[in-house]
This record gives structure tokens, C-alpha cells and sequence, in this order.
């Protein structure tokens, strides 16, 4: 969770409309003389990207393989190709600037505890917010195994053979012997077997090892490495297909403007899950302002991702932006009882709101 910081003592409130709230136009953190400033949140898409880059690299005896092992379509020039694995999407908040409101507080009321995230959405007051959602952790790529050197599983006949043919010949022959052993160990015929099934598999582990590393001398190598990407979107309206990166096979992600990479979209839709407000009420309520809080009422969007035009992931997520603000009335935080109010950090809505008679 974001370090949260906390206003003590604030005044808040009396009987007489003494709360005044205000919507600013320009952000100044946390505290003012006669009050305190805060904002509500807006939603944003964290589209994280898995990128495998897999890189090949020829063996020394490539142009063998078909002769000596029977292997075919063995690729004897090195490359690199890069794909998306997976495509996922995740909501965070952040403090909408067009949602900055003023609170003004009479000296002669009761004290209170309002709590602002880093960067000003309002949180609670005169209670401990709730942990914010933390969202998926940072992708961690897998060790990587470690395989064995095959210039050391080379003997001396090897070693010392008078060509390259020879060598990818005589390392061939090796992979036969190691591939008869093999079947010798699990038929039983062996002439040193195992005492039990753990000394069994230790030594097929061995002998398939010794196998692996002799082949990437004709097969070569292939390394993979993937990497998470996260490219934010800002969402302050629905919108379609607007570009959200492109991947080319030989470069990876590039810019969005490099005609070489694949294009992937991003569309938001409006679920319009919040009913319109009442217009004639609205400006009704204009006329005659209230003391208060203001806090969210959220809407719900629907972001879906496409590679080209085929979509491949949509997630349904808590839109702020798409909803309305409401006003919680200043009567709520009089001195006739404490209120504790907790609002939801991701999307600034009311979580809870608890009464408590003064002693």
C-alpha cells in the first residue's frame, strides 16, 4: 500500500453550515490555513505485456546434423524473434485534477483526523483508510537452467581429430553410446546398476544431460528471456482502437509510429452501469449549495485489448470517471457525534460510514 499521510487535528464542521466546501481549480497538498485540499480519484488501465525474446545461436557441427544424426530443418544462421505470451489488464487510481475540492473549517468545532494518499485523493477521516489493492505482483522470469559444457564431454579422440567432419562424426558416434546406455540402464542390462529408483534417476538425469549438450553442438542453442511490459492508459472517455504498442518479431516492442511491428489496440467502452442525474434537480441544487464532502459514485468501463483486429483480452473495470459526484451534507460531521468515513481507494466511492455519540 502507498504510504499514506494523515492531517491531524483538523477542524471540521459545526451545527450552523460551518463545513464549506469549494471546488478549486488549482492543487495545493494537504493543508491550508482555514482547511484542507483534496481530490477525488479517476481510474487508469495498466495493460501488462509478457515479451519472450528468443535468441538462437548455430552449433559448431550445424552443418552436420542432417548427416550424422538424421535431424532436419537445423538452422545454421543465428536470429532473434521476439512474441507476446500473455495480455492482462489491471485498474489503478490516481488523483483526478479535475476533481480538486477545498474544505473550510470553523474554528469552533470538533476535531478530526482526514487521511490523503501521496499524491491527495482523500482516504478517510477521522479513520485509519483501508488497505488499497495492490494489484498483481512484478513479473519474476524463472531461473534459468544451467547446462552442461559439451567441449568438456568431449574425449580425447575427439579432441584430436584431424577435421571439423571428424569431430561432429566421432561426437555423433558419442550420442549413440550414451543413447545405448541409456536403454541398457532401464532394461536392467546395464553392467552397473542402480541400488534404488533414487540412484535410477540420478543417473538417466546424468545421461540425458550428457545427451543434451552433445546435441546443441548440431541443434544449437536457443535462449529465452521474457520480460513484462506495462504500458498505461488514461481513459477520460470512451474511445475506440486507439494504439497501445506495437511488436515487431525481429525488434521487440517499438514505437507506435514504426510501420515494422504488429499493431495493438486498445477500446474502452462506457457500461453506463450509474443512471443519468436529473437535470432540473441538478441545477436546482446549484442554486442553493450545500456544506459537505464530496465523494464518487462510479460507473463501470469495459477496456478489451486487440492484436490487429482480433481482440484478445477485456476486462470490466471500475470507471470514476464515468460515473457522478455526490455530495455527503455537512450535517453528517456535526458535534452531536463523530462520523468515521472510509472511502474506497481505488475508485473514491463510500466504503463505510459509522456514527459515534460523543461521551
Amino acid at each position: 500500500m502507498k504510504k499514506m499521510k494523515t492531517i491531524l487535528s483538523f477542524l471540521i464542521c459545526c451545527l450552523s453550515c460551518s463545513m464549506v466546501q469549494a471546488q478549486i481549480s488549482h492543487y495545493q497538498p494537504g493543508v491550508t490555513d482555514e482547511g484542507a485540499v483534496y481530490f477525488l480519484p479517476k481510474t487508469v488501465v495498466n495493460v501488462k505485456v509478457l515479451v519472450e525474446k528468443k535468441t538462437y545461436k548455430p552449433g559448431d557441427f550445424s552443418r552436420y546434423a542432417q548427416r550424422y544424426l538424421r535431424l532436419n530443418n537445423v538452422s545454421q544462421e543465428p536470429f532473434v524473434s521476439y512474441r507476446v505470451l500473455t495480455v492482462t489488464q489491471e485498474a489503478a487510481a490516481v488523483a483526478d485534477t479535475t476533481k480538486g475540492f477545498a474544505v473550510k473549517f470553523n474554528a469552533r468545532t470538533v476535531a478530526a483526523n482526514v487521511a490523503l494518499s501521496d499524491d491527495g485523493r482523500l482516504l478517510a477521516i477521522n479513520a485509519t483508510p483501508t488497505a488499497a489493492p495492490q494489484g498483481s505482483a512484478p513479473f519474476v522470469a524463472a531461473p534459468k537452467p544451467t547446462m552442461l559444457n559439451p567441449r568438456q564431454l568431449m574425449n580425447e579422440e575427439i579432441l584430436s581429430a584431424g577435421s571439423t567432419a571428424k569431430m561432429a562424426e566421432l561426437t555423433a558416434q558419442e550420442i549413440y553410446d550414451l543413447r545405448e546406455n541409456r536403454s541398457l540402464l532401464i532394461k536392467g542390462q546395464a553392467d552397473f546398476m542402480p541400488q534404488d529408483g533414487s540412484q535410477m534417476r540420478l543417473m538417466l538425469s546424468q545421461l540425458d544431460a550428457q545427451e543434451q549438450a552433445l546435441l546443441s553442438l548440431f541443434q544449437g542453442t536457443t535462449v529465452c528471456d521474457t520480460t513484462e511490459h506495462v504500458v498505461t492508459v488514461v481513459p477520460d472517455g470512451p474511445f475506440d482502437r486507439q494504439m497501445l504498442f506495437r511488436l515487431s518479431q525481429v525488434n521487440g516492442l517499438v514505437d507506435t509510429d514504426d510501420l515494422s511491428g504488429t499493431p495493438y489496440y486498445i477500446s474502452v467502452e462506457d457500461l453506463k452501469t450509474v443512471p443519468p442525474v436529473d437535470e432540473a434537480g441538478a441545477k436546482t441544487k446549484k442554486k442553493t449549495p450545500e456544506s459537505g464532502i464530496y465523494v464518487n459514485v462510479p460507473s463501470r468501463m469495459r477496456a478489451t485489448v486487440y492484436q490487429g483486429i482480433e481482440p484478445i483480452h477485456t476486462a470490466d473495470l471500475p470507471a470514476p470517471q464515468f460515473g457522478r459526484v455526490e455530495l455527503l451534507s455537512g450535517e453528517l460531521f456535526n458535534k452531536r457525534y463523530t462520523t468515521h468515513l472510509w472511502l474506497n481507494a481505488l475508485t473514491g466511492a463510500v466504503e463505510r460510514l459509522e456514527g459515534e455519540q460523543p461521551k
